[in-house]
């Protein structure tokens, strides 16, 4: 039988470091992705871009976190 709590626990921190990260970008405070250190950009529904849909975004490509977004009028 296989131990899946390292596993449970690595996903668990992973998914906490997440969320976090998208609490921040939504509060507005400006945070740069982990990898290469440039600044995270945020796609909202309501932004014409034809080649993303809603989401945080690195430049480079390192962040990539498409969020289920609607727009409200």
């Amino acid at each position: 039988m296989t131990d899946f709590s390292i596993k449970n626990k690595l996903t668990s921190q992973s998914f906490n470091k997440q969320k976090g990260l998208i609490k921040r970008i939504l509060l507005g405070k400006s945070t740069t992705c982990t990898e290469c250190k440039k600044e995270l950009e945020l796609i909202l529904p309501e932004t014409k871009n034809a080649n993303k849909n809603p989401g945080i975004y690195c430049k480079k490509g390192c962040t990539d976190i498409e969020l289920e977004l609607e727009a409200v009028h």
